[in-house]
């Protein structure tokens, strides 16, 4: 079975997104651990790091991924920029580590100027550097499959394999699949032999072992678009059978699907540490999708 979650906010205090996880019937979920909008993060006290770690042991809710701010960018062309987002991955990685997460997702950038090539290049030599500097660390880099908008990379499955055999394959990288972004980028997983031809391709471009995460979005644009708008589970340009398919193939059997789909937006709903509505009718919907 797919351990079901979703990205749930840290709102009053990393351990409070524990609370929300549980109450949103989550098996596995994913968090921010810091303000996406702003470069610098706040310390994280040494009580509330211990009591995220002991709520996520008391309620088994795992793993837990983090994802990244979408500040981030190296594969910047400027130096200042690149140069500031490789000390923010480095903080977001230390922080992942220290609360004992599984993986840390990112996108893995846009070449703002030069080349594809050059970008490619830049992000994994950014990577690189990173993991260098930190030879024990346990939690993992997963590279995002991105929509394609702009200039961004990690829309294509080359782009991925290209990252992770300049880092000389190392087991510390994996990959983070969306639905949504794989049929704005063109994978069309609509209808079966098209589902079928993207994951045959997925596992001879990067390799099935690489995948550690799925984000399941539908997506408002149609395939191929490179737009990237989430949708409910089944309102959108996908509909339910592909979610049906993934969650039903046995080589996806206890990855962590994670939904990333619109939120009741409220003031109170960010304060409560109930569950969203949204999330529980889209897990909902998930689960009867599953075969006995």
């Amino acid at each position: 079975m797919p351990l079901f979650g979703a990205h749930v906010s840290i709102a009053g205090g990393l351990p409070r997104a524990v609370d929300r996880a549980r109450a949103t019937r989550c098996e596995a979920f994913q968090i921010f651990t810091k303000s996406t909008g702003q470069w610098r993060a706040r310390e994280l006290p040494a009580d509330e790091i211990a009591l995220f770690r002991r709520r996520v042991d008391e309620t088994g809710i795992r793993p837990v991924v983090a994802h990244t701010s979408y500040l981030i960018n190296v594969a910047a062309a400027v130096p200042a920029l690149r140069s500031q987002s490789m000390k923010a991955l480095g903080d977001e990685l230390d922080r992942a580590e220290i609360l004992g997460l599984q993986g840390l997702v990112l996108h893995p950038g846009s070449y703002t100027s030069g080349s594809e090539a050059q970008g490619l290049e830049l992000i994994a030599d950014a990577l690189g550097a990173l993991l260098r500097a930190r030879p024990d660390g346990r939690t993992m880099i997963l590279l995002e499959h991105t929509a394609g908008q702009g200039t961004n990379l990690g829309h294509r499955f080359e782009h991925l394999r290209e990252i992770v055999d300049r880092l000389d394959r190392t087991p510390r990288v994996g990959v983070c699949i969306d639905t949504c972004h794989l049929l704005a980028a063109g994978y069309d997983l609509c209808s079966e032999g098209g589902y079928d031809a993207t994951f045959r391709e997925l596992d001879r471009v990067v390799g099935l072992e690489r995948v550690r995460v799925f984000h399941l979005n539908d997506s408002k644009k149609p395939c191929g678009s490179r737009v990237d708008r989430h949708e409910h589970i089944g309102k959108g340009c996908l509909g339910l059978e592909p979610f049906r398919r993934l969650i039903n193939d046995a080589r996806f059997a206890n990855h962590p699907m994670l939904l990333e789909t619109p939120k009741l937006d409220t003031p109170a709903s960010r304060r409560r540490s109930d569950a969203d509505p949204w999330d529980l009718r889209n897990l909902r919907i998930l689960r009867r999708l599953q075969r006995v």
